[in-house]
């Protein structure tokens, strides 16, 4: 690897350190079904987003949930603490088409039908409130 590319690789790995999250490859259902799962809770505070997740009838809503879960424990080794009620936040959470795998299926009159079973990636980041942010909103409403 030559120097530029590897001092760009090092600060990457570096802006990588302070942002946590989790993902969930090959995810077996279509990225149509899991989107309408992860716009739900796109944005909530954590613990509603886990009560969301759980009661929900969708079969995705159980793959994000456990994904959700995984992204609080990593926060939570990175930080050396447990996350509180009301500190945690989705910041971005967003769902990319993974492998299609294509089978065929027997048509009338020897014809086949194309099967495509989608797959999809789920990425998800939390984090805290920015301080300045709750303020700047603390300010407005007084106004």
């Amino acid at each position: 690897m030559g120097a530029r590319k590897h001092i760009k690789a090092e600060a990457r790995k570096e802006a990588k350190k302070s942002l946590y999250f989790a993902k969930l490859n090959d995810c077996p259902s279509s990225p149509r079904k899991m989107r309408y799962v992860v716009d739900m809770v796109r944005g909530m505070e954590v613990n509603r987003a886990l009560g969301v997740l759980r009661f929900s009838k969708k079969a995705a809503a159980q793959n994000v949930e456990k994904l959700l879960r995984s992204a609080i424990a990593n926060w939570e080794v990175k930080n050396d603490r447990k996350a509180e009620d009301g500190e945690l936040y989705i910041t971005k959470i967003f769902v990319d088409g993974g492998v299609t795998m294509k089978r065929m299926r027997p048509a009338p009159q020897g014809r086949g039908y194309r099967i495509r079973k989608r797959s999809n990636h789920v990425t998800l980041f939390v984090d805290t409130k920015p301080a300045a942010v709750e303020n700047d909103a603390n300010n407005d409403v007084k106004e």
